[in-house]
């Protein structure tokens, strides 16, 4: 019989909360500030409890923080607490770097041979 490990919460880190495409859509929205959460409900579209839902996962990781304003919460960004996806994904950009770099030199090779084939016609 095999056990199967069960898989984290997406509460339990930045890496888990960001991997759900509709939180990745508040943090981008809350990149330009503070928000409360009827902002954030009429710009996704979606109902006033799943946004709460998202919100509460993303400030159980600490990626986003709230206030209260009179008888407003309004949400703000916490990139510090997204750090350490940044600095994973920081790892692979020399990588990246350098696969795009012998992309171009392949295609500066086609477009040479494609200009030697056209001067033969």
């Amino acid at each position: 019989m095999m056990l199967r490990m069960a898989r984290a919460a997406t509460t339990t880190d930045a890496f888990n909360a960001v991997a759900e495409p509709r939180r990745r859509e508040i943090l981008d929205a809350l990149a330009g500030g503070e928000r409360p959460v009827n902002d954030l409900v009429n710009l996704l579209g979606l109902a006033q409890p799943q946004v709460s839902k998202h919100l509460r996962v993303l400030r159980e990781v600490g990626a986003v923080d709230v206030r209260d304003e009179g008888r407003q919460r309004l949400y703000r960004l916490n990139g510090h607490a997204l750090k350490p996806i940044h600095d994973w994904v920081r790892s692979y950009e020399q990588t990246w770097s350098d696969r795009f770099d012998e992309l171009d030199l392949v295609l500066e090779e086609l477009k040479k041979e494609e200009g030697d084939g056209r001067s033969d016609e």
